[in-house]
């Protein structure tokens, strides 16, 4: 497998060497406003091939492009105007080319800060272009950010994250300012369907790994904050594939009063689904439709409507499986036989009515109403018959490989009837005020809660071919008292709950030139939480400070950032294992520090930026949990002491010349100490399995003290590269790699979670080939169709390339020796996917 990954690199490394003498000339110059003064970090993008680059200190870019071809520029800075330039370079040949951005009365409150030249702290900056190439089986925008540095995904299958310790739960996703929140029943990736964010539709990406100011919410791992397109003119797009459908229109009248942006996505991943190890027949079917409408009534008036709503259902109809699992000295087969369905249904509708006022160019305020509703259920009768076995594994044996040994037939029976329905209402209030120095933001929220859960399930396994308790023999007949059946566990509960709750933040930012050597720019701010729940209040004040050198020759930004993270939990923190509430909970809280460094170089006569950032997190209390593939199953009513510390690096730039990739690196540890838990021993110091023992057996119990949590995870490497053939530009290829360590899993054996093991390191590399058939230089006939595509592309995506089998979740099943041993469950192997796309 080491190979695999060598010879990888290897043809990365042949592509960049090729790249280097490829034909290409030079365009560069300065951005500068209506008065003549620069702007730094203005975005210079050429859409075709997805370069990109920001304006330095003095307004100045530069792009090498391949030579004679046409390319179209696009200029933007938030505040201004955008504008647009069509470039043809001969080989060899460099370009002035100065623009001017005139500026905008359409200024959008909460974008203002995140293009100021200098962040107090760390948000990246994505092309949503990027998001819609990208080889991949989930959401794109979420894959995008999958290759970030810190952030963590072993499930393909899955938009989900991990973010420097964290879990699922424990990050903010905002779409035009209006939080999103995560499905409560999905338990596998196969089932999630589709993202909320919809990479057709976007404008604006940035996202935060921690450390980020008041003015985002009170999760306490990251920020992705997402802003769809405010459209000028009409534009549409239609993209076909194996795996679905997706098409979207934009547009806005003659006087841009009005625009529409509208989507629609349709998923079905049952190709790549019966390709898994669980034979069947997949049925999922995912559907969502979003739109964003908006209108001007004058400069200073501003209304928009953004709807969503999604019908994802999944259903399983399972045959059979193949299963080896063990020890090379006792290697198991399972093979399981499946009776019985599953079937699940997620629907989700979201509406947020926004109201902007600009009374000067100094101040925006905003008010937002929002509502979310959100109707999940999950339904299976499953009986799995398994037979175990011994695997001959004598290399040259005529049955290498076959079950050659029967030891065990078991069954296993689940049942569900899941319920969850819940409601979430929002009043938003935001405002923005600039002075000459300073930049003010405040915010005030009233969010109103309504829950209604349903819990029914049970679980019994039958592992040695009869059920416990075991009938009593009678001969010629039956024993007069029957003991009843016992199962694994059955959870029964209906909780209702209706709760209030109050958030708000007030924050600062002041810009300090320094002696004419470089610039300060300071953020403080506070954030209050009134948590309904428990009727209390917590305060989470954050702050952050950027020096950045004026140096031309290396272009530098020193960041320092951190504060306390309050978490309040949302429902699923509060709900113990057996579907009872927790009375006594409270926010999760953790104190934070992350130091940061920007350094922008130059190396083949090429633009990069080497960013790093190491940090530390304590957290004072956090609730422990586990991870089922993507289900979190919290220990609500413990608490833990924790911490999460390590070091990022990203290299962001022109690794093949004119089109950015990066490559990413994390080195993180984190481990929790759970308050009040304990092993079991006997009199000579053995220990003891948690339930299967007898109370004269126990001697003594003893604290488990310090163990790794579920994300604990020592290396992640991500790279997200780009190319083309040398000579041909409509020919592309993207290519996304990843590997990780293994993280802990938790054989559920305890009342604690305890780690029993680590999965197998996850490695995976997706790749996609795209040939452009039709771009804006094209020209047909007046009575060719054709003539109204502006952009067409026909791409062939392989997934899991080097078709390697990733671990997501083990299926634990108890052997005649009442061990259990885990039943691996595998992510998709290697699939090929052919996607058309066009643009008008």
């Amino acid at each position: 497998m080491r190979t695999k990954f060598i010879l990888i690199a290897l043809m990365l490394l042949s592509l960049v060497a090729k790249a280097q003498d490829l034909p290409v000339g030079t365009v560069y110059g300065k951005v500068i406003d209506e008065h003549g003064h620069p702007i730094e970090m203005a975005n210079v993008v050429v859409p075709e091939l997805l370069v990109g680059y920001t304006t330095n200190s003095r307004g100045y870019y530069e792009l090498s492009l391949l030579s004679d071809s046409t390319w179209t520029l696009h200029f933007s800075f938030v505040g201004y105007e955008q504008s647009q330039a069509t470039v043809r370079l001969k080989k060899g040949e460099k370009k002035k080319l100065d623009v001017v951005l005139k500026s905008s009365a359409m200024v959008l409150p909460d974008a203002v800060i995140s293009d100021r030249a200098v962040d107090a702290s760390s948000l990246t900056r994505l092309n949503p272009k990027q998001a819609t190439l990208l080889p991949t089986m989930g959401g794109g925008v979420e894959t995008l950010i999958k290759t970030l540095p810190g952030v963590v995904s072993n499930n393909e299958l899955s938009s989900q994250y991990r973010v420097r310790g964290g879990n699922f739960d424990e990050n903010l996703i905002y779409v035009n300012g209006v939080e999103i929140y995560r499905p409560f029943l999905v338990g596998s990736g196969q089932q999630e369907g589709l993202s909320f964010v919809n990479s057709q539709l976007v404008n604006n990406i940035e996202f935060s790994a921690g450390g980020f100011a008041a003015e985002y919410g009170d999760k306490m791992s990251s920020v992705l904050d997402v802003t769809y397109k405010t459209p000028r003119e009409f534009a549409a797009s239609l993209s076909l594939s194996l795996l679905g459908a997706e098409a979207h229109v934009e547009g806005a009248t003659k006087d841009e009063k009005f625009s529409y942006l509208v989507g629609a996505r349709y998923k079905n991943t049952a190709l790549a689904l019966g390709m898994m190890d669980t034979k069947g027949d997949y049925r999922p079917n995912f559907t969502d439709v979003q739109a964003l409408f908006g209108y001007k009534f004058n400069e200073k008036w501003e209304l928009s409507l953004l709807g969503y709503y999604s019908k994802n259902r999944y259903m399983l109809i399972p045959e059979n499986a193949k299963i080896n699992t063990g020890t090379i000295d006792f290697p198991i087969q399972i093979n399981v036989f499946f009776d019985g369905q599953e079937v699940d249904d997620y629907t989700t509708g979201l509406g947020a009515l926004t109201l902007s006022y600009k009374p000067n160019k100094d101040m925006n305020l905003k008010w937002i109403a929002s509502g979310y509703s959100a109707y999940e259920t999950e339904t299976f009768d499953l009986q799995e018959q398994y037979f175990f076995g011994i695997r001959n594994t004598s290399i040259g044996s005529e049955n290498f490989g076959e079950l050659v040994e029967n030891h065990e037939i078991g069954t296993l029976t689940e049942h569900a009837r899941n319920g969850f329905y819940s409601q979430v209402y929002n009043l938003d209030h935001k405002g923005l005020y600039a002075m000459d120095n300073q930049l003010l933001k405040w915010g005030l929220r009233f969010q109103h809660q309504e829950i209604d859960d349903v819990v029914d399930e049970w679980q019994m396994m039958d592992s040695a071919g009869y059920s416990l308790p075991h009938f009593p023999d009678v001969i010629g007949g039956y024993p007069d008292v029957l003991p009843d059946i016992e199962t694994d566990f059955t959870h029964k509960a209906h909780n209702r709950l209706s709760i209030n709750n109050v958030d708000g933040f007030v924050q600062n930012s002041w810009t300090i030139p320094y002696k004419d050597k470089g610039e300060f720019v300071i953020t403080g701010g506070v954030r209050a939480n009134y948590w309904g729940y428990n009727h209390k209040v917590y305060v989470s004040p954050r702050a952050g400070i950027a020096y950045k050198p004026d140096n031309e020759k290396n272009e530098m930004v020193y960041r320092l950032s951190g504060g306390v993270y309050n978490q309040t939990p949302f429902y699923r923190e509060i709900r113990n294992r057996d579907g009872s509430l927790f009375k006594d909970a409270r926010a999760q809280q953790s104190y934070q520090i992350v130091v940061g460094n920007d350094f922008k170089f130059h190396a083949w006569n090429r633009p990069f930026i080497l960013t790093t950032e190491a940090y530390f997190k304590w957290f004072t209390h956090v609730i422990p949990y586990d991870v089922d593939n993507v289900r979190i199953c919290y220990y609500a009513d413990q608490s833990a002491r924790a911490y999460a510390t390590g070091i990022d690096f990203k290299v962001n730039g022109e690794f093949v010349k004119g089109i950015d990739s990066w490559a990413s690196l994390s080195i993180m540890q984190t481990k929790e100490d759970i308050r009040g838990d304990y092993y079991l021993v006997d009199s000579e110091g053995n220990r003891l399995p948690f339930y299967n023992h007898s109370d004269d057996q126990v001697a003594d119990t003893i604290a488990l003290g310090w163990h790794s949590r579920p994300s604990d995870q020592l290396v992640n490497f991500s790279l997200f590269f780009q190319d083309y053939i040398p000579g041909f530009p409509t020919w592309r290829v993207n290519m996304t790699l990843s590997f990780g360590t293994g993280i802990p899993y938790n054989s559920d054996n305890s009342d604690f979670y305890e780690p029993s093991g680590r999965y197998q390191s996850y490695r995976r590399v997706d790749i996609g080939f795209s040939k452009q058939l039709i771009s804006e230089a094209s020209s047909f006939s007046k009575g060719n169709p054709l003539r109204y595509i502006k952009n067409m592309y026909v791409s062939v995506d392989v997934f899991n390339l080097l078709n390697i089998p990733n671990v997501i979740s083990f299926n634990w099943v108890k052997y005649i020796d009442h061990r259990y041993y885990g039943a691996p469950n595998y992510l998709t192997p290697r699939y090929v996917n052919v996607k058309l796309v066009m643009e008008f």
